[in-house]
C-alpha cells in the first residue's frame, strides 16, 4: 500500500519525487507555487531543481529552485514580504523621503539631488530584494568611476542607507547592503578646505581694500575673517541685530535662497549656532560704514520665516533691491582671487566665505582661546567639530606653542 502511494507522487523527468507546490514543464523548466504574507498567490520559477543539477544548453546560470524556495519559505515564517514587495530601489528611497516632512530647504534640496540621481542610473531600477552588499559597493563605484565626486557619493549613500533600514524595520529584507563604511569603497578625492595663513589674509584684505572695483565688499570680507560667521548667518544680518551700545552681534538666523530664487529665513544650523558675538573696534567701524552705504531702495524688501515672522533692513542689497545671498559673496571671493593671482606672483589658494570662518576658528585656536569659548563663537554643536581645527596647524604653530608651554614652567618654577 506503501509502495503504490509513493509512485503515484509527482516526478520531474528524471524520476525525482516532487514536493508539495514543485512541478515540471514541459519545456523542463521547474515550478514552485506558494502562498504569501499576504495571502496573494506567487510562483518561482527554475531551470534547475537541485543545485547539483546541469543547466539546460544555452539558459543563464540561475539558483536552484529549492534554493529559492528555501529563501522564501524562510521569509514567509519570519513574515518577510517575499522579494522585498516587489520594491524597486527609486520606489524605496521616494517612500522613505516622503516621510521626512518640514525639512529645511536645503535638506529637500539634497533629497530630489539623489532622487535625480538615481532615476538615472540602472541601479534605480533593480528591486530591492535583489541588491547584495557586493552589488551596492560596486555601484557607488561606479558613480565615482562615472565622475562624481566623494562629497555627492556621501549625500548619495546618506539617503540610500536609511531607506534600506527602513525596508529592513519593515521586516521587507533581512539586512541592509550599505551598511559598510564608504570610504573602503571608493576614494575620497573631495578637497579639504584650509585656512589661509595670517600672512595671506592680511595680503587678501590689504587687496581689497585698495581695489577700485572690489574695496565696496572690503567691509564683508573684513567682517567674515574677523568673527567666524556662516556666509548664511552674515547675509540674513538685519541692522536690527547689529548693537552698538552693547557692541554685540545677534545672531538667530539664516538667510538661504531656493533654486527658484525666492529667498527663506531658516532657523540656525543647529541651536547652539543662536547666539550673540562680541564685536572689535574694527568690525564695529565695518558694521558703521555698511550701513551708512548701505542702498536706499524704494521699497525695502522683506523676507518672512517659516512662523511668518516678516524680516527686513538686510545689510547688503543687490541690483534688483533683494536681499544679497550666500552665491553672491561665492562669485565675489572668486572673481577677487583669480585677479590678485592675476597681478601677484605668490598666488593665493582658493578662499571662500567659509574659509573665512575656518580661518578664523583656527587663529583663535592657534592664540590658545579655551575651546569652549571658541565653540559658543563658531556655534557648533559639537565641540569635536571645534577641535578639528586644532589638526590645521603647522610645525611653526607646534614650536611656538612647546616654548610658551616651556617659558610657563620656568615662571612657575
Amino acid at each position: 500500500m506503501n509502495e503504490r502511494k509513493r509512485d503515484q507522487k509527482r516526478r520531474d523527468k528524471k524520476g525525482r519525487i516532487l514536493r508539495n507546490g514543485e512541478s515540471q514543464r514541459a519545456d523542463g523548466r521547474y515550478a514552485f507555487v506558494y502562498t504569501d504574507c499576504y495571502g496573494k498567490q506567487k510562483f518561482l520559477y527554475s531551470w534547475k531543481l537541485e543545485p547539483t543539477d546541469s543547466l539546460p544548453v544555452g539558459r543563464r546560470p540561475c539558483q536552484s529552485l529549492r534554493e529559492k524556495e528555501k529563501i522564501v519559505l524562510r521569509e514567509i515564517e519570519d513574515c518577510i514580504t517575499p522579494y522585498g514587495g516587489n520594491l524597486t530601489v527609486l520606489e524605496l528611497v521616494k517612500k522613505y523621503i516622503r516621510q521626512k516632512t518640514g525639512v529645511r530647504h536645503n535638506t529637500q534640496a539634497n533629497y530630489n539631488f539623489v532622487i535625480n540621481i538615481i532615476a538615472k542610473e540602472d541601479f534605480g531600477q533593480k528591486r530591492i530584494d535583489t541588491i547584495k552588499l557586493s552589488d551596492a559597493k560596486e555601484w557607488l563605484i561606479k558613480l565615482q568611476a562615472d565622475g562624481r565626486g566623494y562629497s555627492s557619493i556621501h549625500s548619495i549613500r546618506g539617503v540610500v542607507r536609511p531607506a534600506f533600514q527602513m525596508a529592513v524595520d519593515d521586516e521587507l529584507l533581512r539586512k541592509n547592503p550599505f551598511e559598510f563604511q564608504l570610504s573602503t569603497v571608493v576614494v575620497n578625492d573631495s578637497v579639504t578646505r584650509e585656512a589661509i595663513t595670517r600672512k595671506q589674509e592680511r595680503a587678501l584684505l590689504e587687496f581689497v581694500k585698495n581695489d577700485k572695483h572690489f574695496s565696496r565688499y572690503y567691509e564683508g570680507i573684513y567682517i567674515l575673517f574677523k568673527t567666524g560667521l556662516r556666509i548664511s548667518e552674515f547675509v540674513g544680518l538685519q541692522k536690527s541685530d547689529i548693537d552698538f551700545e552693547s557692541g554685540t552681534i545677534r545672531v538667530d538666523h539664516q538667510l538661504q535662497r531656493k533654486r527658484d530664487m525666492e529667498c527663506i529665513i531658516e532657523d540656525t544650523k543647529t541651536p547652539d549656532g543662536v547666539r550673540f558675538l562680541p564685536m572689535t573696534k574694527e568690525v564695529r567701524e565695518c558694521f558703521e560704514c555698511i550701513i551708512a552705504k548701505r542702498k536706499r531702495p524704494k521699497i525695502e524688501p522683506t523676507v518672512r520665516d517659516k512662523n511668518g515672522k516678516l524680516y527686513h533692513g538686510f545689510l547688503y542689497l543687490d541690483k534688483n533691491d533683494m536681499p544679497m545671498v550666500a552665491l553672491h559673496w561665492e562669485k565675489y571671493f572668486e572673481h577677487i582671487i583669480t585677479k590678485y593671482n592675476s597681478i601677484y606672483k605668490e598666488e593665493l589658494p582658493k578662499v571662500t566665505p567659509h574659509v573665512c570662518r575656518h580661518t578664523y576658528c583656527s587663529n583663535m585656536a592657534k592664540s590658545g582661546m579655551n575651546p569652549k569659548t571658541l565653540q559658543y563663537l563658531m556655534g557648533h554643536a559639537d565641540i569635536g567639530v571645534t577641535l578639528n581645527t586644532y589638526t590645521h596647524v603647522g610645525l611653526d604653530d607646534v614650536k611656538n606653542e612647546i616654548d610658551r608651554v616651556t617659558a610657563l614652567s620656568c615662571v612657575e618654577a
